[in-house]
């Protein structure tokens, strides 16, 4: 009976894929964790505390005693950026499971209930695909007020109809398929039909878009940041370092540059791994020396 479970699929299925992956696939899910361990230890591992002004030392261009220079302040950048990896990624992270949990909740709903509870999540989810989530952000985060767990709370509100969507589409599809019929004509639970055989197989589906949101979300953090509704100084977010660096940016192009470059290659990282994770998903994708 292991042949109809969800967790016979994962383990046979996505761990054989695993090994083929190549060595610049696994240096970038290398580097992914490298981030996420400074996003919980950053704060630890900052040579200096990113909150101390120095104006004696305003401005600094990067030296071996401040590997990223110093803002206006005379802040270490290096020590800001380490522990605005906790405030920019947990963050991120949070929008990203609060909108996976309730659009997998709704969409399951809807494909596997009533047809008007259907329609009433699928109307919703029209009426948040009718407007870019960026704007509805705006207009939420700017109603809860400047801060940035209202930039979380109004990302959170405006992300969950996507996932909502795609669950419904795997649900749909997954519940017509013959291990399911099996397990239903072998007098499985509906409860047992849903959690062991069909939920297990729509969810690891939903790995590549989780992992690609991540960079999505990530970036309209720090762009609410960046004009002010989301992290307020002396907050070290990366979208707030940008924020304090423009107005100096000639002199000291670098509080600019930097956390502008780390924005930039995390969210290039995070996607990167969802094309990773797509070629492991998909047997099509696959390279031809597997078996």
């Amino acid at each position: 009976m292991s042949l109809i479970t969800g967790k016979s699929f994962i383990s046979n299925t996505f761990y054989k894929k695993v090994k083929w992956l190549s060595f610049y696939e696994k240096f970038i899910f290398a580097a992914i964790i490298v981030i996420l361990l400074t996003a919980i230890f950053g704060g630890r591992l900052a040579p200096y505390d990113p909150y101390y002004v120095n104006l004696e030392d305003s401005l600094l261009p990067p030296s071996s005693k401040h590997w990223f220079g110093t803002d206006v302040n005379g802040r270490d950048l290096f020590s800001r950026v380490l522990v605005g990896a906790s405030s920019s990624l947990l963050s991120t992270l949070a929008v990203i499971a609060f909108a996976a949990i309730v659009g997998t909740i709704l969409g399951t709903g809807a494909a596997l209930g009533p047809r008007w509870l259907d329609e009433i999540i699928m109307r919703i989810s029209d009426v948040a695909f009718a407007f870019p989530a960026l704007i509805l952000s705006l207009g939420f985060a700017a109603a809860l007020g400047p801060s940035l767990s209202s930039a979380v709370i109004a990302l959170a509100l405006t992300w969950w109809p996507g996932y909502a969507r795609l669950v419904r589409t795997y649900v749909i599809e997954i519940k017509y398929r013959e291990y399911v019929d099996a397990a239903r004509m072998l007098g499985v639970s509906r409860n047992r039909l849903i959690f062991r055989h069909i939920l297990p197989n729509a969810l690891i589906n939903l790995y590549v878009q989780i992992t690609i949101d991540v960079s999505a979300v990530l970036l309209v953090i720090s762009g609410l940041s960046f004009i002010g509704i989301g992290a307020q100084a002396p907050s070290a977010e990366w979208g707030a370092l940008v924020a304090d660096g423009r107005n100096y940016i000639l002199a000291g192009s670098w509080t600019v540059v930097i956390p502008g470059a780390v924005i930039c290659i995390t969210a290039v990282l995070f996607n990167l791994a969802g094309d990773a994770l797509r070629v492991i998903n998909d047997p099509t994708l696959l390279r031809k020396g597997e078996k």
